[in-house]
């Protein structure tokens, strides 16, 4: 019996490891406090917006979904987060979506490496989970977050399409190359190039060849982390490529810009990132 026990126990504790995050932070991450003024908030009438739990091959992970109350199935649009976690600014997005019709859903992509949500500083959210989520998990936990929408019966999962903010801006160019059943993706402000190691063996750069759905890019000239030459390396090789996706590129424009709780929102900027955003979804059968 005791072995019985000690077995049970193990597993447990290896569950424990695996999953660090069970449920959603609620509001903004420390990092980001205070909010600023300007931060959008969008409600919830209308709409089933709440938690759900994705399964996984190794468990399930939370995650963020809101959609219309009634009707559906509706069209599906990924929502991938900032370095930030899906804290309250990427659920708002969520709603935001759901408002106009979609089934928008955000899974919790660190989930086994981290709370980044009470971290204070970006460089330790940084060292001590991003740099260890690998790319070949985030792109089979969003697959699994395809296949819980479609199993759900809300999601028409043939208008697929797929968003993300910084971090979730680059994984939005990595899930194009590797959904073949994606209709369109949009990035904001994502990296394009960088370090390369064996959790992230390629980046978008890499991988134009290889998109499988056309992605808009949205990115400022002012990027202190994104250099303007990255971003045209990118459009080069894309028009070489013959590929459909397109990158606007904003002058004078901050990292950051869409983020409406932080001192780098700029509204100009991200209203007509928004519009576009609803324009390439609807060009490309994500509608």
């Amino acid at each position: 019996m005791h072995d019985d026990i000690s077995s049970l126990q193990s597993n447990w504790d290896f569950t424990r490891r695996q999953f660090v995050v069970t449920s959603l932070a609620a509001g903004f991450a420390l990092a980001v406090q205070p909010v600023s003024a300007e931060t959008i908030t969008t409600d919830t009438k209308g709409l089933d917006a709440g938690e759900v739990k994705i399964p996984v091959k190794d468990g399930e992970i939370p995650a963020y979904r809101a959609m219309p109350a009634s009707g559906g199935p509706f069209p599906v649009i990924l929502v991938v987060q900032e370095i930030f976690g899906v804290h309250e600014h990427i659920k708002d997005i969520c709603r935001r979506l759901a408002k106009l019709g979609y089934l928008a859903i955000a899974p919790e992509l660190y989930a086994r490496q981290g709370d980044v949500s009470k971290m204070t500083n970006i460089q330790e959210i940084i060292a001590k989970v991003v740099s260890k989520v690998p790319d070949a998990q985030v792109l089979s936990d969003l697959d699994a977050t395809v296949a819980y929408v479609k199993k759900s019966g809300k999601g028409d999962t043939a208008k697929l399409g797929i968003t993300g903010f910084c971090w979730g801006g680059r994984i939005v160019w990595l899930y194009s190359a590797h959904n073949k059943d994606l209709k369109a993706g949009v990035a904001w402000y994502g990296r394009l190039t960088n370090e390369k190691d064996d959790l992230h063996p390629k980046h978008p750069l890499d991988l134009v060849e290889s998109l499988k759905a056309p992605v808009l890019g949205l990115y400022g000239g002012a990027d202190m982390g994104i250099p303007v030459a990255n971003v045209e390396s990118m459009r080069a090789a894309l028009k070489q490529a013959g590929n459909p996706s397109h990158i606007e590129l904003y002058p004078d424009t901050p990292h950051g810009f869409y983020a409406d709780y932080r001192p780098t929102y700029r509204k100009e900027q991200a209203d007509d990132g928004w519009k576009r955003l609803l324009e390439w979804f609807k060009k490309n059968g994500v509608a």
